[in-house]
Order: C-alpha cells, then structure tokens, then sequence
C-alpha cells in the first residue's frame, strides 16, 4: 500500500531537484522513492556490518607488513 506524505524544503533545492530528475528521464517522486528505500536500509547494512565483524573477530593480523610480503603470491 501506498502512502502520500507531504515535505518541505527550499524552493531552489526543489527547482534543482525537479531539473536532476527531468534529466534522468524519471519523476521526483521516483527519484525520492529510491533515495527513502537506500536510507532506511542503512540501519541494515550497520547491523549486518557489525555482525560480519564479529564472525570474523577470531582472524588476528599480524604487521605491519612489508611491500614484498603484502604483494607475494600463495
């Protein structure tokens, strides 16, 4: 389900906006859809960045390294 909700902001901002849009053959409201989509995942991609972090927490390095040692082949 579709929901409206009303923003506000700047005129020139909206003017630029609305240009950017008009460029890129797509509608503002397109354009925020996806920017709205890409900001409320982000509290996803933290958590998920985090719990990557601590599956990996057992890997300990060991440097630093030197130029020959980081570029060697195995």
């Amino acid at each position: 389900m579709t929901k409206n909700i009303t923003l506000s902001a700047d005129e020139g901002l909206i003017r630029r906006a609305r240009a950017r849009a008009a460029r890129e053959k797509r509608s503002l409201n397109s354009a925020f859809r996806e920017w709205l989509a890409g900001y409320s995942a982000q509290d996803n991609t933290d958590q998920e960045y985090d719990a990557l972090m601590k599956r990996l927490s057992h890997i300990r390095l060991h440097g630093p390294y030197t130029r020959e040692q980081m570029n060697e082949r195995r």
